[in-house]
């Protein structure tokens, strides 16, 4: 998760300007090809996001692996660098991971704060899916 993070981190900080970044996002949005339109119903919403978010969670050979989608393409962006990076660990991996270590990504000087509350809401679900899978 964390070379992932840094990954990420770091293709982040090749843009200088703030509207470089948010369009890096935007294709990463993009480029999803997102969820099959079952998916996307309310026991998959993310609840806390301005706009409608699903995130769908898959177990194989004890990892997990997320798949996401969203209304909107700097929402689905952000969804897919989560799922990306916390895809293919366990659960105990996951629920142990420092959330505080996504602040490595700078999100805070290029989304609004109520898009940064809905990225909070991404990561709890996430968390929340893993420290289920962990305690069985």
């Amino acid at each position: 998760m964390r070379e992932k993070l840094q990954n990420y981190a770091e293709e982040l900080s090749l843009f200088e300007d703030v509207m470089d970044k948010y369009e890096y996002i935007i294709d990463l949005g993009k480029r999803s090809s997102g969820l099959e339109e079952s998916a996307k119903n309310e026991q998959n919403k993310i609840q806390g996001c301005q706009s409608s978010v699903w995130i769908v969670m898959e177990e194989k050979e004890g990892k997990l692996f997320f798949k996401t989608d969203s209304d909107t393409v700097i929402v689905r962006g952000l969804a897919v660098m989560l799922a990306d990076i916390f895809s293919g660990f366990t659960p105990a991996a996951i629920a142990n991971f420092d959330a505080d270590a996504l602040k490595k990504l700078g999100l805070e000087e290029i989304i609004s704060p109520v898009r940064l509350n809905g990225f909070s809401s991404m990561i709890h679900r996430i968390y929340k899916y893993a420290k289920e899978k962990n305690n069985g």
